[in-house]
């Protein structure tokens, strides 16, 4: 046991257990200090959005609960992390730092920084995967580069990097004294006008335990029909763990095992949701070694691609006024709750990419600063996907009907009902598609298109053509 204290810094691993940085500095035999760093200067454009900072408040308030709970505190601090962490060691003479790794490019950068920095100091520094499955620099193909393509990249994961049995909490935590903190208040992440959160406060419970209860709710009640009712946005049909993930209120290890666990053998339910998990690690293999996904297109010759867009129209979008009601529907669910069913997020980004000529990346840029989930890695890479620019990405010219797409997946219309309550008493013969219907099945329904419910913004089919035509033009661009 040694005088000098150690760091624990938590980031996106808001957990004590199966948490390995905290689990090495707790069998270090120092004291050990939890601190947070709020740091946007850094992230710089991908500073966390509305709907994140929400989540974030609620999850360092449980967070602090369970550290207060086992005789500690959680010191909060806001700024430059590259500054605030050397300053915290001088201030409370640690001899250590702890933490788990991010996989964001400015993290990276900023943590090689920090790490150089306290080695030269004579600080231990010492980083851990709390986050992921597998590192990106520990999977690649055969030729030694990285995966481009999901399949193979699941295979080889189940293969070859099946996750160990993941760890619980430390036996014993002993703390040192805490250094002043910041006042989560202060911060002022939670909205004020439009009090939009009201939604977020009836739908999550940010924290350990709620991501831990949500688990343990989707495998009793749901994993076992998961493959054909994730697809339906009108039901409770997925898990809704992407947040509690994303914030690491639970390691993907944890989900792993507690599936396999509870399944027995591995079902084609239990096995379709765990390559869901694998799409987030294929995601974050991307980012790392093409850091510039969110930013550039992954196939370059969407470089010359004529987005002709309006603002008017985006708009539109965004407000859930498009007078496409699964779309609308999709909008105003994110809107009210931070987040939106994955299928449904695929028919809006590709109604505003191909039907609206809207650039994908002020689709991602809604994303990020709406759904509580927002996560660099998978958000770039699913825009990417349905723009047709990305890696193993849907083919330019697969382009979603939102009419089909909703009478195929919201047959009877439970979703649009919800989500867009002008058109509830529309039959479900018209309610994918209102402007169809004739004078008589609108007025029982108390709808007057171009009124309390708009017509379309844009023919489908004229608005397909006109999409096929551009990425005609950047098919054979180099």
């Amino acid at each position: 046991m040694t005088d000098a204290p150690a760091l624990v810094w938590f980031r996106n691993d808001l957990r004590l257990s199966d948490n390995p940085a905290l689990l090495a500095a707790a069998a270090s035999g120092r004291g050990l200090i939890a601190v947070y760093v709020l740091d946007d200067e850094n992230a710089g454009e991908w500073a966390m959005g509305g709907a994140s900072r929400w989540w974030l408040h609620h999850s360092l308030e449980s967070l602090a609960r369970d550290i207060e709970a086992l005789g500690g505190a959680l010191t909060l601090r806001r700024g430059d992390a590259a500054t605030l962490i050397p300053e915290l060691v001088e201030e409370t003479g640690a001899a250590s730092v702890y933490w788990n790794r991010a996989y964001e490019p400015w993290a990276i950068t900023r943590d090689k920084q920090i790490k150089s920095a306290l080695t030269e100091a004579g600080v231990e520094a010492r980083s851990f995967n709390g986050a992921l499955i597998v590192e990106p620099w520990e999977i690649s193909t055969k030729q030694g580069k990285p995966y481009k393509v999901f399949t193979p990249f699941w295979r080889a994961l189940k293969a070859d990097h099946a996750p160990a049995e993941p760890a619980g909490r430390p036996d014993t935590v002993r703390f040192a004294k805490a250094p002043v903190s910041d006042r989560i208040k202060d911060w002022v992440l939670l909205p004020k006008r439009p009090d939009w959160a009201g939604g977020l406060r009836d739908a999550w419970t940010p924290g350990e335990p709620g991501a831990h209860g949500r688990l343990g709710g989707f495998i009793q009640h749901r994993m076992a029909d998961y493959d054909s009712a994730r697809n339906i946005p009108g039901i409770s049909g997925t898990s809704g763990l992407s947040p509690h993930l994303h914030f690491g209120e639970i390691s993907p290890r944890q989900v792993w095992h507690a599936v396999r666990n509870a399944d027995g053998g591995l079902s084609e339910d239990a096995d379709s949701f765990l390559s869901e998990i694998g799409w987030r690690e294929f995601s974050y293999n991307l980012l790392f070694h093409f850091p510039d996904l969110p930013d550039q297109n992954f196939q370059p010759r969407f470089d010359a691609f004529d987005w002709t867009g309006t603002d008017e129209h985006f708009r539109a979008w965004t407000r859930g006024l498009t007078g496409y009601p699964i779309v609308d529907a999709g909008m105003r669910e994110l809107w009210a709750t931070g987040w939106m069913h994955n299928r449904v997020r695929m028919i809006v980004g590709s109604f505003l990419i191909k039907d609206l000529m809207i650039h994908w990346r002020r689709g991602e840029a809604w994303f990020w600063d709406t759904l509580v989930d927002a996560d660099l890695a998978s958000n770039a890479a699913g825009w990417q996907w349905v723009a047709g620019s990305g890696a193993d990405a849907a083919p330019y010219f697969r382009i979603f009907n939102p009419v089909s797409q909703s009478e195929k997946f919201d047959p009877n219309g439970d979703y649009v009902r919800k989500w867009v309550p002008e058109l509830k008493g529309l039959p479900k013969k018209a309610i994918h598609a209102p402007w169809t219907a004739d004078r008589e099945t609108l007025s029982r329904a108390g709808v007057v298109l171009g009124r309390n419910y708009p017509r379309p913004i844009v023919d489908h089919g004229e608005a397909r053509k006109r999409a096929l035509a551009a990425f005609e033009k950047i098919k054979d661009a180099a």
